[in-house]
């Protein structure tokens, strides 16, 4: 499994010849070249998680391509003319590679602000990339993808859902936010769980899993 970022919250996984991209979002760049992607997966509406122009134009880049998405993501990627299935929590899929999805709910920003669904994937059995959610999904997870930096969270929910997540590697998403990375990569890796790889992406530079 063969894993690259594209800075923020966009991951792809490419697993023999089937690509997976996670949340094309505003703030990553460098995805808009891709060609030759099975699916593409949208945790939810968030424009940072989901640029519904550029995904469109991935799309058409793409012949053939399959779309998942959360549902109020699905609604916003259909108003640019782009088919998208929707997803929700409990789902199993294939889309070239298994696709289990968990969660449900956005985390809470704030009492007085709306609530947003919000479904996270895991990919080939390995990879779960939670969106903005810190719900520890009932099944294994060797790789996880981990929200640093975001209004809805604190780095203190950051270690203990990477402690009960429990992965053997941990790679950094939802970091766009971050004046100065060191810190909180610094104590995620040294007080998540005993023995856990840490794997700082450099956007662009994929690595094999």
């Amino acid at each position: 499994m063969r894993i690259q970022k594209f800075g923020h919250s966009c991951l792809s996984v490419t697993d023999g010849a089937t690509s997976v991209l996670i949340d094309p979002g505003s703030f990553s760049t460098g995805f808009d070249e891709l060609t030759s992607l099975t699916a593409i997966l949208v945790t939810h509406v968030h424009d940072d998680h989901v640029d519904a122009d550029r995904t469109a134009a991935l799309v058409r880049n793409n012949p053939g391509v399959l779309v998942y998405a959360e549902q109020a993501a699905a609604a916003k990627l259909t108003a640019v003319g782009v088919e998208a299935t929707v997803v929700g929590p409990g789902e199993s899929f294939d889309a070239g590679i298994p696709i289990s999805t968990f969660g449900g709910e956005h985390a809470i920003i704030h009492a007085d602000l709306p609530c947003f669904g919000n479904v996270g994937f895991l990919v080939g059995g390995r990879l779960f990339h939670p969106g903005d959610s810190l719900q520890v999904p009932d099944a294994e997870v060797e790789i996880l993808a981990v929200p640093v930096m975001a209004p809805w969270m604190a780095m203190k929910e950051a270690i203990d859902f990477e402690r009960a997540v429990a992965p053997k590697t941990s790679i950094p998403i939802h970091d766009a936010l971050l004046s100065t990375k060191v810190m909180y990569y610094t104590r995620l890796a040294q007080m998540g769980p005993e023995g856990l790889r840490w794997l700082d992406l450099d956007d662009g530079e994929p690595v094999d899993l």
